[in-house]
């Protein structure tokens, strides 16, 4: 079975060092600060299905699971939306608040706040919401959707992925390495669409997003294996065989459509 490995906190204390900088340049094609399988693209994508048609600096965004920050940042600066990055690293947290004060965004900020509780925000405060390859990290699916619901205001969007939707055959050895780099619960799609509703949610879209994991998943091995002897004195030895391990199964099991990554958007009605 495979041990656990740090991603987040060596990640993001090693953030703005140019090495990591080069290797999201050749994962992602354009460097935002992201660390999840997302590109540019993608995002922007995902972005407009919140479907804000005006006003945009009025509207209120959450974005669960932000990290360090960077793809909130990009956000706030391209589309001038009031956003709000939670998350439970407060390495990450540090990062995403100096960098939105180096870029003096007062339209972003940045909360400690754990998704697996009831969020200190009030009933109807946000008008979308998203959240990013993160949604396999939280305990109770359902409890996280509900809240969702209780936040959004009326008519208001969520958009979420989960990358980790058992879509063939895996074994535990490889379900292990998967899930190397912190707590991961796998839940089957119907189950996903069940507590949608169950939420009060109405359902508008589910779709197979698998292409972009393939693809980040290769580019982020190869990117970090052309520089090994750099990583190595970065992060150890141990580490970086560890997510590169981890990075190699993602690759595999994407590939081979054994593990899929899956975008819902989401209405409360």
């Amino acid at each position: 079975m495979s041990s656990q490995v740090d991603l987040y906190n060596s990640t993001y204390g090693n953030f703005e060092n140019d090495i990591m900088a080069e290797i999201r340049c050749e994962t992602y094609g354009q460097d935002i600060g992201q660390n999840s399988w997302i590109t540019v693209e993608e995002y922007d994508q995902f972005y407009s299905w919140l479907n804000f048609s005006s006003d945009m600096n009025k509207k209120q965004v959450l974005e669960v699971a932000s990290g360090s920050g960077g793809p909130t940042l990009y956000l706030a600066e391209k589309y001038k939306c009031q956003i709000t990055g939670i998350d439970i690293n407060e390495q990450g947290l540090n990062r995403a608040q100096q960098t939105a004060h180096d870029l003096k965004l007062s339209n972003a900020s940045f909360k400690f706040t754990d998704m697996n509780k009831q969020v200190p925000f009030n009933d109807n405060s946000f008008d979308g919401i998203l959240c990013m390859d993160s949604m396999n990290h939280f305990v109770d699916r359902l409890h996280v959707l509900r809240e969702w619901y209780r936040i959004l205001k009326p008519k208001g969007r969520v958009v979420f992925t989960d990358p980790v939707v058992i879509t063939g055959s895996v074994s535990n050895r490889e379900l292990a390495l998967r899930s190397s780099i912190g707590f991961f619960i796998f839940v089957p799609l119907s189950d996903t669409k069940d507590f949608i509703n169950k939420a009060g949610f109405k359902l508008h879209l589910c779709q197979d997003v698998t292409g972009n994991i393939e693809l980040t998943s290769s580019r982020w091995y190869k990117a970090r294996q052309s520089r090994c002897d750099q990583l190595i004195k970065i992060e150890g030895e141990e580490r970086f065989n560890g997510l590169q391990n981890f990075a190699k199964t993602v690759h595999h099991l994407t590939s081979e459509r054994r593990l899929s990554r899956f975008v819902f958007l989401a209405e409360k009605e």
